[in-house]
């Protein structure tokens, strides 16, 4: 029996990241329009501007909580964390938070309560962070991440929802007490 061929008519072409051809979203993305949050420091402040541009011409209604201009000596903490608390109380829908590596953004939204951000650079974790980790804002490294990767991204985390499994329901209960209650001390 002859194998069948990688281009046989039955076989569903496989989507990669290389192969999008226009930054529209693939139609089972399109979901309805939300009011975003966006903060940066100086290392992630071009990256804001174009996020928050392609975001504005999607529909979306952005609040950007700065910085309203790169400055050098400016820190990500007076940014990321009115955003994280306009997260967590519901101010906005989603959030992205941006400086240099991404990093500092991530851990300094983290530790405001009900936040889940994380550091995000392929397209699995933007959407599976939402779906099981109910995750709420998304971190990118403003001289890491190209801005065509990081609208890809923006949109696939955007489109994602949680799926709200009894497993990943209890697993957020426990990262919520987390919040609630002191360091017990391990020694």
């Amino acid at each position: 029996m002859p194998k069948k061929s990688s281009t046989a008519p039955n076989r569903r072409p496989e989507r990669s990241i290389n192969k999008r051809i226009s930054d529209e979203p693939p139609a089972e993305l399109r979901r309805t329009l939300q009011r975003i949050g966006i903060a940066a420091d100086h290392g992630g402040y071009e990256l804001k501007e174009y996020l928050a541009g392609k975001l504005r011409a999607a529909g979306h209604e952005v609040v950007d909580f700065g910085d309203g201009r790169p400055k050098e000596d400016d820190d990500y903490p007076d940014f990321i964390v009115p955003l994280a608390r306009a997260v967590a109380a519901g101010t906005v829908e989603r959030g992205v938070g941006i400086c240099g590596s991404g990093v500092g953004a991530s851990v300094c939204a983290n530790k405001v309560a009900g936040v889940r951000a994380c550091l995000i650079h392929e397209n699995f974790s933007a959407h599976q962070g939402v779906e099981d980790d109910d995750l709420n804002l998304i971190c990118f490294g403003g001289l890491v991440v190209g801005h065509a990767l990081a609208w890809e991204l923006m949109q696939t985390f955007l489109a994602a929802r949680f799926i709200g499994a009894g497993r990943f329901r209890r697993r957020l209960a426990k990262v919520a007490e987390l919040e609630s209650k002191p360091p017990k001390e391990t020694l």
